[in-house]
């Protein structure tokens, strides 16, 4: 008997994971090239003698999570529990064999048939340890979890809520504080019109615009604004009372958790508390006590004060100085095996507050969403 069907945030979810996949594959996207070898030849090549544990590890364990998503999204979407998990294992086998044919025509990437095994075996990995939690009622306790702590319309905003702390492990300027493309649209806007009129007048328009910076007070504000954000949204899914607070309160624990490992992963463990400037401190705790007294409020007045949350954050982060010490740092991850992983966190940090600023939108313009606020018990 097919499962009740539910909106799921593992929907989305997936679709994402996806793309970072589709993205850790196929970076850094350049020289493209035709060659003399037929795309599917790699199959029936001998088993490398070249690998490290790293590539097996990476291999095995990046598309389980892809294969544990795609399970739930479809088991919470009304599909049998066995059908889900052959889906999950096919999507997974799909996905893998499509990058490594593809990876035939990149200078910088080798196509293997190790490394597609691995992936299928992650992916079944995944589907498998999602069949064991559905099969455990794991499935069955989260929907009422859920049910308890949130509304019924709630996956676009868990997606959110889970993707911010991964658009952290990309650091930023300030801490908390998401969405700096204003110098890569420029220098990408600076690339278009090269040898251009336009691109002369683009270039000294740049050079004539005065110097950006951020003043003490405007740093403390940017943190405040970083951790006010992702508790809006929270606002806007979840049930009012207690459970507003907690998740204000985790979400300044995950927040800092995300932030810490960031820097001891860029700047090397003895730096991993170098963030916590006095500005960053006093951002933090004035965006907690802010979140917890805004807790009460509706739905929509959440998502409206989310906007303007997001908003500021954007506008006083497009000031905010090039930061030298993490130019150097990404040099290394450049250089190392971490990158394409680094680089899929970057694009999640630079797009994650203009997703929410989308989502909240619409929350704003849905009619009746402060009805049915009514916690089960």
């Amino acid at each position: 008997m097919a499962e009740r069907r539910h909106r799921s945030s593992a929907v989305p979810l997936a679709w994402l994971y996806a793309a970072l996949i589709v993205y850790a594959s196929l970076y850094p996207f350049t020289g493209w090239r035709l060659t003399g070898h037929g795309p599917f030849d790699f199959l029936l090549q001998p088993w490398s003698r070249w690998w490290t544990g790293f590539d097996v590890v990476s291999n095995l364990l990046g598309y389980l999570p892809l294969g544990l998503l795609v399970f739930a999204a479809l088991v919470r979407s009304g599909v049998p529990a066995r059908t889900g998990l052959w889906v999950s294992v096919a999507a997974g086998s799909v996905l893998s064999l499509s990058m490594e044919v593809l990876q035939n025509w990149l200078p910088h990437r080798v196509s293997s048939n190790v490394d597609l095994l691995l992936n299928v075996l992650g992916s079944a990995g995944g589907g498998v340890l999602g069949l064991a939690i559905h099969w455990l009622g794991g499935v069955e306790r989260w929907q009422s979890l859920r049910e308890r702590w949130f509304i019924a319309r709630s996956a676009g905003g868990l997606a959110l809520l889970v993707l911010w702390p991964v658009g952290l492990l990309f650091p930023a300027p300030v801490p908390l504080a998401l969405g700096q493309v204003l110098e890569r649209a420029q220098e990408a806007m600076a690339a278009v019109l090269e040898d251009t009129a336009a691109g002369d007048w683009f270039d000294a328009l740049s050079r004539s615009a005065p110097p950006s910076g951020l003043s003490p007070a405007a740093e403390l504000m940017l943190v405040a604004f970083g951790l006010l954000a992702p508790c809006m949204i929270a606002f806007t899914v979840a049930r009012p009372g207690w459970r507003r607070v907690v998740l204000a309160a985790g979400a300044a624990v995950l927040g800092v958790a995300a932030t810490t490992f960031s820097t001891a992963m860029n700047f090397g463990p003895d730096h991993a508390l170098a963030w916590r400037t006095p500005n960053a401190l006093a951002g933090l705790v004035i965006g907690l006590f802010a979140a917890m007294a805004l807790a009460p409020l509706p739905r929509r007045v959440a998502a409206g004060l989310g906007l303007v949350a997001l908003t500021a954050m954007v506008l006083l982060l497009a000031r905010a100085p090039a930061d030298p010490y993490f130019a150097q740092s990404l040099q290394s991850w450049e250089q190392g095996r971490f990158i394409r992983f680094h680089g899929a966190a970057q694009w999640v940090g630079w797009l994650w507050p203009y997703a929410a600023l989308v989502y909240l939108l619409s929350r704003v313009a849905a009619r009746g969403d402060d009805e049915g606020d009514r916690a089960p018990t």
